[in-house]
């Protein structure tokens, strides 16, 4: 009997763009458009350093000067600002015995991508709300979070007029936002109030929820709580996170290896993800000491001190909102 190895299935230079391509079909962060993926967010990703330097011109200032018939304008200075983002690598192996069951299928490589894909797609989100933990512990964000939670009834509830206070932290750009993400808790609560829009999608496969217009993103490591009803939802807009799927000559990104000394002989897959997931016009500050390693680990991402505002407020496409629901 001929036994199928992960080596006799899997091409690296086949399989490597198949989970990226996948990937980003499927992260429900792309298709609300919260997260822009471009070559140039890739090709980033994929530079000489794990800092990412992304200079910016700073919005015009200053009263328009009165036109007369002699002297001379005042020329004003624009100035640049500095954002700076922070390379991410992860990796993930899964054994022969986790795939076996993938192995016996008719395109074998196709469906252990599509697990990858998966499994990158959760790990992505939950990154992001690592990185939005963060960002908004960072001493001058308190202008981008609405919190009713200490508000007396009905008004520390999240509903349609309670939202659209969250969204007025864009001010005049709150037309921007194209997505939240919530609990399910939040959205079925919601649901219950008739408040959710349940579109489907072009196949008539999938339903997907909006709120007031916004695509809704549900993810059960948002925060909330069951006794108190408290929650938190992000609110986003449109490009508020670059997203830059990147490579390095000396990292393999895809590799398949056989540990022949294990009693039964193994075969494991690895996957290596180097990549950006930058909420842009807040910048990433190098901790003390964080030059000697190669990437920032959960708990710095969530680390306010690692995080500061460079663009005005409006500019910062997030909002935080805090609330209770009502039982």
């Amino acid at each position: 009997m001929t036994i199928t190895r992960i080596a006799d299935v899997i091409q690296p230079e086949v399989f490597t763009p198949y989970t990226i391509q996948r990937t980003m079909e499927l992260s429900a962060l792309i298709q609300s458009g919260i997260a822009e993926n471009n070559s140039e967010f890739d090709s980033l990703a994929s530079g000489p350093n794990t800092l990412i330097n992304m200079p910016f011109w700073h919005d015009l200032t200053g009263e328009p000067e009165v036109m007369h018939d002699e002297g001379e304008t005042t020329p004003g200075k624009i100035k640049a600002g500095q954002d700076m983002a922070r390379k991410l690598g992860f990796v993930k192996s899964y054994g022969a015995n986790a795939l076996s069951a993938m192995l016996s299928g008719d395109d074998p490589m196709k469906a252990i991508a599509n697990l990858f894909a998966d499994y990158w797609n959760r790990q992505y989100q939950q990154i992001l709300l690592s990185i939005l933990d963060g960002v908004f512990a960072a001493p001058n964000m308190a202008e981008k979070v609405h919190d009713i939670t200490a508000a007396e009834g009905e008004k520390a509830y999240i509903n349609g007029r309670t939202f659209i206070d969250a969204t007025q932290k864009m001010g005049d750009a709150k037309d921007l936002l194209t997505g939240v993400m919530m609990h399910s808790a939040v959205e079925a609560h919601l649901a219950k109030n008739d408040l959710i829009e349940y579109i489907e999608d072009s196949q008539g496969k999938i339903r997907i929820p909006y709120f007031m217009g916004k695509r809704v993103i549900v993810d059960d490591a948002m925060p909330f709580d069951t006794t108190t009803g408290a929650g938190v939802a992000y609110l986003f807009g449109q490009g508020a996170i670059a997203w830059g799927n990147g490579s390095h000559k000396d990292i393999q990104e895809t590799e398949v290896v056989r540990k022949g000394l294990s009693l039964a002989g193994e075969d494991i897959l690895v996957n290596r993800k180097i990549s950006i997931l930058h909420p842009r016009g807040v910048a990433w500050v190098e901790p003390a000491g964080g030059t000697e390693k190669t990437f920032p680990s959960l708990v710095e991402l969530e680390d306010g001190n690692n995080w500061n505002r460079v663009f005005e407020p409006k500019a910062v496409r997030i909002v935080k909102f805090m609330f209770k629901i009502d039982e």
